[in-house]
């Protein structure tokens, strides 16, 4: 999930230094998404992880 967070990210800025404004915003708003709910699952896999001890 980390991985397409970061290419939206990539296309975003692309998009942005191509003057395409409208894709880079949306580009950008998939990516601050995605990298949200990677965070959410990392959060939950390392307590989860931590309880199995």
């Amino acid at each position: 999930m980390l991985h397409y967070a970061i290419v939206f990210f990539v296309i975003a800025i692309i998009a942005g230094v191509l003057g395409f404004g409208g894709i880079a915003a949306g580009a950008a708003g998939i990516a601050k998404v995605l990298f949200v709910v990677f965070l959410i699952g990392a959060i939950i896999t390392l307590i989860a992880g931590r309880s199995r001890v």
